[in-house]
């Protein structure tokens, strides 16, 4: 997953370069500034922070003052900059859907599906629209990032099954606790869809997403073979 790790990078999620959404912290933290004294506190040319901040009146992030001769910029709050741009974007969402051309489904083949934070948004998406039943295997780090959606599922009443290598606990789901997982992630989806690959480092974040019957069932058999040999340990522990 793709680490955001200041101010900045957060608020270019919310369409923002990173000059804009660096001017725009300056500017919550000024209240008010001119274009000269945006240029000078942040180290960006006039220029560029002329062009900026024109950008950024467009995109809703900062307001045109006038005071006498001078024109200074105030900061959209932040509340209602980043509700306003999720607001417009699902508008976007909802347009698109009613106007996008019929797309050809390829769920009978492979797609491969590389960067961290690119499949844990394909887990998400997985997760989200699980009808029946859903088999999750994967290091229990890695399902903390995904408890919103492991609870969603639990309030559906839909059957999960967990293979990971520590104790956890979710109400309503089957948990194994098996041999250390490492960055390996498996998920089966209603029998239909499968996910497998590794998320790590560098090269290693990638997965295998297919609809593929015979891979389905291929996997699905050997994660059952697992299930089985994890209940009986399961078994002789509490003997």
């Amino acid at each position: 997953m793709v680490e955001r790790t200041s101010f900045v990078e957060y608020l270019m999620e919310f369409g923002l370069t990173r000059q804009e959404a660096t001017i725009y912290q300056c500017l919550l933290g000024e209240g008010k500034a001119t274009g000269y004294e945006v240029s000078k506190l942040t180290g960006i040319s006039r220029s560029n922070a002329y062009n900026s901040l024109a950008n950024m009146t467009e995109k809703g992030a900062a307001c045109l003052v006038e005071e006498g001769n001078t024109r200074k910029y105030v900061p959209m709050p932040l509340d209602e900059f980043c509700k306003n741009r999720i607001r417009r974007m699902e508008e976007a969402k909802r347009w698109l859907s009613v106007h996008a051309p019929m797309e050809k489904t390829h769920v009978e083949g492979y797609i491969t599906i590389e960067g961290s934070t690119n499949i844990l948004d394909k887990i998400r998406n997985i997760l989200c629209k699980v009808e029946k039943r859903v088999y999750i295997s994967c290091t229990r780090n890695y399902l903390l990032l995904l408890v919103r959606e492991i609870e969603e599922l639990q309030k559906a009443k839909k059957k999960l099954v967990i293979i990971t290598d520590h104790p956890v606990h979710f109400d309503g789901a089957k948990v194994y606790v098996g041999s250390p997982r490492g960055m390996q992630i498996g998920i089966i989806a209603d029998s239909k869809y499968v996910l497998t690959g590794e998320y790590g480092e560098g090269s290693m974040n990638t997965c295998l997403y297919s609809g593929q019957k015979n891979f389905v069932e291929l996997y699905k058999n050997a994660l059952a073979n697992e299930i089985k040999l994890l209940s009986i340990q399961e078994a002789k522990e509490v003997l």
